[in-house]
C-alpha cells in the first residue's frame, strides 16, 4: 500500500512539473514583442546568401530571428512581409548637412539611409569641445543616426595654427590634444580636406602626427585627397597611405577626374590592393553620378584663396587669375561642364550664364560669382572608370549630399544603385549592393551594433520591394525624394511608412566605443 501511495506521489510530482515546464514554455513563447515582421526574404548585410525569415524587436533591438515562419508571436505589430527584402539601414560613410538645422532629414529616410557620418572634408562643428554640440544634436533628436569626424581644417584653426605653413611644435601638439579629445568624446576619427582651405597646407609632417593620435584612439583617417584629377590622384592616394601606417585610412568619394575606361581604375585599385598586401587597411566610398559637386574655389588657384585678399589679387594679378580660369575650366571639359547649384545662377551652366551675360566665362568667374560666390557640380568623370571602382570589394557607397546640395546624389544615391545597378544593368547583385551600403560601412567606420540584421543589434531594418525602387532626382530638379522604401525602421521606431514620415524623430548621436 505504501508503495503504491510513493508511485502514485512520484506520478503526481512528474505530471505537476511537466505542467509547469509547459505552461512555462508557453508564457516564453507568449511574450509580446514590439514588432513582428513576418516571412521576409532577408539580406542581411554580410554578403551571405538571403533567407526567410520572421524578425521580432523588442525596443530598439532586434530580439529573435527565426526561420521557422510558421511559429506564431505576440507582437504590438505585426506587418506582412512576405515577398518584401528586409536589409539593415544604409550607413552613408560621407554626408553633409547640419542636424540642428533640418533634423528631418527626409532626403535620407527616403532613400533608406539610417545613419549618416558628418564633420566631412576636414570640416566640423567649431567647438574645442565637441561634446558640446553632441549633446544638442541629442537634445534636437535628428532623423537618422549620427556618426561624427572631427575635421583636421577645423582643428587647425581652433589650435591657432590656420593658415601657418610651417606650425610650431607647441601649435602641433596644441591640435593633436584638441583631436585626442574629439575621439575621447566619440568621434569615429579624423576628415581631411586636402583640396581645400586650411587643409592644403598641411604638409607629411603634419598629417602623420594627427594619424598617430588617431591610431592611438583605434580611429579612422578619412580623406577628401589633395588632387583626385588623373595625373595626380596615385600621388595623393600615396599620401594617404603613408598615413596608413599609423590608422586605418579610407579614400572620400573615389574618383579619378579625366581618367578613362577600366584599366585606368584597375590600375589605381592595384596601388589600394598593393597598400593591403603590406598591412595597410584602406577602405574607399563612391557615389553613382559622373560629376562632382564642390565649392567654386576649386576653379581658383590657391593665391586666390583665403587668406589671401581677393580684391587685392583682381587688382594686381587679374590678367594672370583670367588665363588660369580660363585654362582650368577647359581642361575640366569646358562651361557647359559646370551647373552652378547656388547663388543668383543657380541651375545655369557657366557657359548659359556667360552668354546671358556677353561676356567670357573667365570673367564671370572673377568678377561675378568670385571664387566663394557658388557651389557647382563639375562633369568630370568617366562612367566605365567609376563603376569599375564601385564593383571593387572594398568601395561602399555613400552620397556626398545633404538636404540642401543641388545635387542628385543627396537624394537619390542608394536608390540609383539599386535601381540602375542591381534592377536595370545587373552590375551588382542585391546581396553585393546592401553589403557595400550597410555592413562594409559599419565594418569600416566600427560600429559595433548596427549595418547588419543580427540578434542584439540595433534594429535600423528596411522594408522593400527592389523592382519598386526610383531614384527620381534629377541634376534639374535635384530635390525630389526617392520612393520605394516601404518601411525605414530606426531604433526599433518606424519612421517612414509608404510615403508618410513619423512626426517622432528617432536617431541618435552615435558614439565610438574605444
Amino acid at each position: 500500500m505504501k508503495k503504491t501511495l510513493k508511485k502514485a506521489q512520484q506520478i503526481f510530482a512528474y505530471t505537476l512539473l511537466a505542467i509547469l515546464l509547459v505552461s512555462c514554455q508557453q508564457e516564453g513563447n507568449a511574450q509580446t514583442y514590439d514588432l513582428l515582421l513576418r516571412k521576409a526574404s532577408v539580406v542581411d548585410g554580410t554578403g551571405q546568401a538571403p533567407y526567410v525569415a520572421n524578425l521580432l524587436v523588442s525596443g530598439d533591438s532586434i530580439a529573435l530571428i527565426d526561420r521557422d515562419t510558421s511559429s506564431t508571436y505576440s507582437a504590438g505589430r505585426t506587418i506582412d512581409a512576405d515577398g518584401l527584402v528586409l536589409t539593415p539601414g544604409f550607413i552613408d560613410t560621407h554626408a553633409h548637412g547640419d542636424p540642428l538645422e533640418t533634423p528631418e532629414f527626409k532626403n535620407f529616410l527616403s532613400m533608406g539611409v539610417t545613419t549618416i557620418c558628418l564633420g566631412q572634408d576636414g570640416f566640423s562643428p567649431e567647438e574645442k569641445d565637441i561634446s558640446i554640440w553632441m549633446e544638442k544634436v541629442s537634445q534636437k533628436a535628428p532623423a537618422v543616426n549620427i556618426a561624427m569626424f572631427a575635421g583636421h581644417g577645423t582643428l587647425r584653426m581652433l589650435s591657432g595654427i590656420q593658415y601657418d605653413s610651417v606650425p610650431s611644435d607647441q601649435k602641433l601638439a596644441a591640435m593633436e590634444k584638441l583631436l585626442a579629445n574629439a575621439l575621447d568624446a566619440g568621434c569615429f576619427g579624423m576628415t581631411t580636406g586636402l583640396e581645400y582651405t586650411p587643409g592644403y597646407i598641411a604638409d607629411s609632417t603634419e598629417l602623420n602626427r594627427m594619424a598617430k593620435v588617431v591610431g592611438a584612439k583605434e580611429g579612422l583617417i578619412m580623406s577628401h585627397m589633395r588632387n583626385e584629377d588623373d595625373a595626380f590622384v596615385e600621388a595623393s592616394i600615396r599620401e594617404l597611405l603613408a598615413q596608413g601606417r599609423y590608422c586605418p585610412v579610407h579614400v572620400s568619394h573615389m574618383k579619378v577626374v579625366f581618367g578613362k575606361g577600366q584599366k585606368r581604375a584597375e590600375e589605381v585599385l592595384q596601388l589600394l590592393d598593393s597598400a593591403r598586401t603590406s598591412g595597410i587597411q584602406v577602405t574607399a566610398d563612391f557615389y553613382p553620378y559622373t560629376a562632382s559637386y564642390t565649392g567654386i574655389a576649386i576653379l581658383f588657384p590657391e593665391w586666390a584663396q583665403r587668406p589671401n585678399d581677393y580684391q587685392q589679387v583682381l587688382k594686381t594679378k587679374r590678367a594672370a587669375l583670367g588665363t588660369y580660369l580660363q585654362n582650368r575650366v577647359m581642361l575640366r571639359n569646358g562651361p557647359e561642364a559646370t551647373l552652378i547649384g547656388s547663388g543668383p545662377y543657380k541651375g545655369k551652366t557657366l557657359a548659359q550664364v556667360s552668354t546671358e551675360l556677353d561676356k567670357p566665362f573667365q570673367d564671370v568667374l572673377m568678377d561675378d560669382i568670385g571664387p566663394y560666390g557658388a557651389s557647382g557640380a563639375y562633369f568630370v568623370m568617366d562612367e566605365t572608370l567609376q563603376e569599375t571602382l564601385l564593383k571593387n570589394q572594398h568601395v561602399m557607397v555613400c552620397t556626398d549630399g545633404s538636404p540642401t546640395m543641388h545635387h542628385p546624389r543627396g537624394y537619390g544615391t542608394y536608390a540609383k544603385v539599386i535601381e540602375t545597378y542591381v534592377e536595370n544593368q545587373n552590375l551588382l547583385t542585391l546581396t553585393e549592393a546592401v553589403r557595400k551600403m550597410s555592413g562594409l560601412p559599419a565594418e569600416t567606420i566600427d560600429l559595433k551594433d548596427r549595418g547588419i540584421i543580427r540578434e542584439g543589434y540595433k534594429a535600423d531594418i528596411l522594408l522593400f520591394d527592389p523592382s519598386e525602387v526610383q531614384e527620381n532626382a534629377t541634376y534639374g530638379n535635384p530635390h525630389q525624394l526617392a520612393s520605394g522604401f516601404r518601411y525605414v525602421i530606426i531604433n526599433g521606431q518606424i519612421v517612414k511608412e509608404g510615403t508618410q514620415f513619423s512626426s517622432k524623430r528617432a536617431g541618435k548621436m552615435l558614439k565610438k566605443k574605444n
